[in-house]
């Protein structure tokens, strides 16, 4: 059951880092559309004050990217302590498991070991 949300954890952290991933692929394209955007003669943008609340939105854009980024960061960085904690739980749990199978393969060998001597003694009182 540990293993199954150890994997749910990880599924969940991959899918975190594939959307922080994606939003720096954004900010880059958007820093690169701040440094590349001029005033074009006849285009959209054939004026200086458009131009600069055309950069000014991008600005803007890519702040509200780096936020949401930060906001995902945190949320992997509990995620990789919530899985570093199951990870542990398993751990024990493992432990405990295989310390219970040792505690009954002894008592299993002192019950055989019981038997065999209550067989030694009445072969020895037939005998």
């Amino acid at each position: 059951m540990k293993k199954s949300q150890i994997e749910q954890k990880l599924i969940e952290k991959a899918s975190l880092q594939q959307e922080i991933y994606q939003i720096d692929e954004s900010v880059e394209k958007f820093t690169q559309d701040i440094n590349t955007a001029t005033v074009q003669k006849l285009g959209s943008i054939s004026d200086f004050m458009v131009l600069s609340m055309h950069k000014n939105s991008i600005r803007y854009e890519i702040t509200k990217l780096i936020k949401r980024k930060n906001e995902l960061l945190k949320k992997v960085e509990a995620l990789f302590l919530e899985i570093i904690e199951l990870q542990k739980e398993s751990e024990q749990y493992k432990y405990i498991l295989e310390e219970e199978k040792e505690e009954r393969r002894k008592a299993k060998m002192h019950d055989e070991m019981l038997q065999n001597e209550e067989f030694i003694q009445s072969s020895y009182i037939r005998g």
